[in-house]
């Protein structure tokens, strides 16, 4: 059975690989052009991998050249000249026909961004509430989020006693690895305060990267490779932390336990502990940004190669597609693996800023002073 479950795993890794290439292939090269136009044809990698990784007003499906499928989404901008619209993102070709005197500007500064004119024919952006891509990703991977954590919830709510097997038996495994090895252990003895909130972040980051691996629709999305998503995780860690800190935690911040002179006359020591309080969510919110979108650029990058040497012959060619086959497949299995462990890293460092927030350090010195005079 383990054998079945691997080699299910590798053809799904080979498809997603294989899924890559021809959507980078759809995405750049016309496939009616004729061979030598398609050779002659320069690639321009770095608007192709941000083209992929951006945010868009519409859900890519399927493109073969001629056909272009797509799942239009909802248009909601507000200007300061007509008011509120309201209209699908179909009304767009592709970002370059306007619609309602709004087009989506395909260079420059609101590049991928809808726009429209002003009188001077200079660029405005209006007030966009739109459903994106993005968006819309959210939303479906909650529900599926949600869906899942209340089945499991109602299998393990039958018989709490009880061993369960599949499906839930896995869930149950992981909610205790995360509630014993992460939560209990760094929080401290209130931890089940917190634990609602951390598991939810834990499951939330772990399935926006699982999705996001799925080459295909409802997948595919960018979502904890956006730096707007993990800026908010990291507010909601900063919030949880700050609003609910003992006083020990607020007293090491504006009076710590250093000598008077590097807190009197100049706040050196306090001014240092204030920056720190924002920083640490800070590295919350770049550390899962960036390796989330790494991995994604790394694997596009190494789909380019196919299409880098198509000019320099057959037998180059064909080396560098096998070479980028088989290092596509690499990256997504260690893709696989940062998915879990960006989710995991992402909340045990919560789950250690809590704790330091809610430690009382006079308890310490009460426990050193008690075994000194034992």
């Amino acid at each position: 059975m383990r054998d079945i479950f691997n080699k299910l795993w590798l053809l799904v890794i080979m498809v997603y690989a294989t899924s890559i290439n021809i959507g980078a292939a759809n995405s750049v090269i016309d496939q009616t052009a004729p061979v030598e136009a398609i050779v002659e044809e320069e690639l321009n990698v770095k608007e192709l991998i941000l083209g992929h990784l951006a945010d868009s007003y519409e859900w890519h499906v399927w493109s073969d050249g001629e056909r272009h499928i797509a799942v239009s989404l909802p248009i909601i901008i507000h200007s300061k000249n007509s008011g509120w619209h309201f209209f699908s993102s179909s009304k767009f070709n592709h970002g370059s026909n306007s619609y309602n005197g709004f087009q989506i500007a395909t260079e420059g500064k609101y590049n991928g961004k809808i726009v429209e004119f002003d009188s001077s024919g200079n660029e405005i952006r209006p007030l966009d509430l739109s459903m994106t891509k993005n968006a819309a990703a959210l939303i479906i991977n909650s529900l599926i989020l949600i869906v899942i954590i209340l089945a499991v919830a109602r299998v393990m709510k039958r018989d709490p006693l009880k061993s369960n097997k599949g499906f839930a038996g896995l869930m149950e495994m992981v909610i205790l690895m995360i509630e014993d090895e992460v939560i209990k252990t760094t929080v401290g003895k209130d931890y089940k305060r917190y634990s609602p909130y951390l598991l939810t972040v834990f499951f939330f980051i772990f399935i926006n990267n699982l999705i996001g691996l799925i080459p295909f629709f409802p997948g595919g999305a960018n979502i904890t490779g956006n730096i707007a998503v993990t800026l908010v995780l990291a507010i909601g860690t900063f919030l949880v932390v700050n609003l609910t800190g003992s006083k020990a935690y607020y007293k090491e911040i504006f009076w710590p336990d250093v000598p008077t002179w590097l807190k009197v006359p100049f706040p050196l020591m306090p001014i240092i502990e204030v920056v720190g309080m924002f920083t640490k969510p800070f590295a919350l919110m770049i550390r899962l940004f960036a390796n989330i979108m790494a991995g994604h650029a790394i694997v596009l990058g190494l789909t380019c190669l196919v299409f880098i040497t198509v000019s320099l012959g057959s037998a180059i060619n064909s080396s560098m597609t096998v070479l980028s086959v088989v290092f596509s497949v690499f990256i997504n299995f260690v893709e696989l693996l940062v998915a879990f462990i960006q989710a995991y890293v992402f909340t045990l460092l919560s789950a250690v800023f809590v704790g330091l927030a809610r430690h009382d350090h006079s308890d310490d010195n009460k426990k050193v002073a008690k075994n000194s005079v034992t």
